[in-house]
């Protein structure tokens, strides 16, 4: 019996535009508003893969700036990586993983989310942490 504890890979892209709005999605899954994001395959790059995530949900293409945070759902043992990123194409819609798709100011994007996905957010905004933070939350509240 393996007694290793089992964790899942994910990555997400706050993306920002040129008039400072956010990307977010509302996800088709379970009515959430968030970044756009999902489990990392097995071959990809983590930077690949966030680009994959927003394409796939959004319709965007994106290009990754950098690393913005470390996210640990405790509850499902869920390690996620956001990456800031900015448009580079492509027009934004619904698809089949996203209820709807908005470019929102960042007051109406952080008043949409729960503070676990919020503070992705504000920490993609914040050009002063290097390097990134790392955070914990139980899937709604940060711990």
């Amino acid at each position: 019996m393996n007694s290793s504890p089992l964790h899942s890979v994910s990555v997400a892209g706050v993306t920002v535009d040129d008039q400072g709005r956010v990307l977010l999605v509302r996800r088709r899954d379970n009515g959430q508003w968030q970044a756009p994001g999902g489990v990392l395959e097995l071959e990809e790059r983590f930077e690949g893969g966030v680009v994959r995530e927003v394409l796939e949900e959004t319709g965007v293409r994106v290009e990754v700036e950098r690393l913005s945070g470390v996210y640990k759902n405790l509850s499902k043992g869920v390690v996620a990586l956001v990456y800031r990123c900015h448009p580079i194409g492509g027009t934004a819609q619904p698809t089949d993983e996203s209820v709807e798709v908005a470019w929102l100011t960042v007051e109406d994007a952080l008043n949409r989310m729960s503070p676990a996905f919020a503070v992705r957010v504000t920490d993609a905004l914040n050009e002063n942490v290097v390097p990134p933070g790392s955070r914990a939350h139980d899937g709604h509240t940060l711990l």
